[in-house]
């Protein structure tokens, strides 16, 4: 790579959100993420906030512009079939996914925020 080359990064998504508590209950407390920072320019106007968890980090936003609710994103990990027996053991009011081997041979757990954002946390196999 030369001096000019651009060195890309990883994609951050910004995930559309509507109600914080829930949003928070179900990233924090059930897939164990992090809360990095929350953001408002000032008290009463959207919050926007970054979690991670990992090498994997998200925003969530309640901006109108910033992205459509229903988004789809996968997220690559390790250890997924332990991963699916530390949610099922949580009991999750909202949530009890499945482990699936997709016809590509990951192992796949689907799951849909609370604004109806999809995601796979899928581990590779092959």
């Amino acid at each position: 790579m030369n001096n000019t080359t651009p060195d890309m990064k990883p994609a951050v998504p910004i995930l559309r959100m509507f109600d914080i508590d829930k949003t928070k209950q179900f990233y924090l407390e059930f897939l164990e993420f992090r809360l990095d920072w929350e953001h408002r320019f000032e008290e009463g106007l959207p919050l926007y906030m970054q979690i991670s968890c990992g090498g994997c980090v998200l925003h969530l936003s309640e901006h109108f512009g910033d992205c459509s609710p229903g988004a789809a994103i996968r997220i690559e990990t390790t250890h997924v079939e332990a991963l699916h027996s530390r949610l099922l053991a949580k009991q999750y009011k909202y949530a009890r996914p499945g482990l699936e081997t997709a016809p590509w041979g990951s192992k796949e757990i689907r799951l849909t925020d609370p604004s109806g954002n999809r995601i796979v946390i899928y581990e590779n196999v092959n």
